[in-house]
């Protein structure tokens, strides 16, 4: 049963995340984004919604329900507080964190949560500078846009899209490259290879895919 369950949890979290990016939640994204096949997505949200977690509207947008959002957004919580244990104890690389905290958020109970609440701080957001659910600190709420928006100038990076977590490469390159969450950057210029930006290490090019998954500030 640990196996459905784990699954199940997946599938609220991505609907979730989306819903976090501004995207319509639809089975092709999930396809997508869990790298599954559309008989399988589809397989599964049927289950989901038997079981009363998820809704289909018309439009064949799905929704979470009461029931699906509070488990959805315990995942994501215990997830994201996982990864911030996993680099501001355990030291784990910011650019491995996601993946181990896959395995981390399904085996967190109510208890082991409380305690990292304590031994954390309460933060606001993960290290991925994405809100930690629940949290009593607040978050920057100040104007951000995508890398790819963002005019010539100083920027400084405020989130990487969920998505972009499960990319390694461009994670190692981004840590590299100082593009992580807090740090300062100044965009040169937009290229038809993507956004030149300027950081401590150097000029660096991210490919507009890419840069259209980070989000900055002024």
């Amino acid at each position: 049963m640990a196996e459905i369950h784990d699954a199940t949890e997946h599938y609220l979290e991505a609907i979730l995340e989306l819903e976090e990016e501004g995207v319509t939640p639809l089975r092709a994204r999930l396809v997508e984004n869990l790298g599954l096949s559309a008989a399988a997505v589809s397989e599964n949200i049927q289950r989901l919604e038997d079981q009363d977690l998820v809704t289909m509207s018309d439009d064949r947008a799905l929704g979470l329900t009461p029931k699906g959002r509070e488990l959805a957004t315990s995942v994501v919580r215990r997830h994201r507080l996982a990864e911030r244990l996993l680099v501001d104890v355990i030291g784990l690389e910011w650019e491995k964190v996601h993946r181990e905290a896959d395995r981390w958020e399904h085996a967190i109970s109510a208890d082991v949560e409380e305690k990292l609440v304590e031994l954390l701080g309460d933060p606001a957001t993960c290290p991925h500078g994405n809100p930690i659910p629940g949290s009593s600190h607040p978050i920057h709420d100040g104007p951000m846009v995508r890398l790819t928006e963002a005019g010539p100038g100083p920027v400084t990076v405020t989130r990487i899209s969920e998505k972009l977590e499960t990319d390694d490469e461009w994670l190692h390159l981004l840590a590299g490259a100082r593009m992580t969450p807090g740090c300062r950057a100044t965009i040169v210029d937009s290229t038809p290879d993507g956004v030149q930006v300027e950081t401590p290490t150097g000029t660096t090019t991210i490919p507009d895919d890419v840069a259209s998954l980070m989000f900055v500030s002024a």
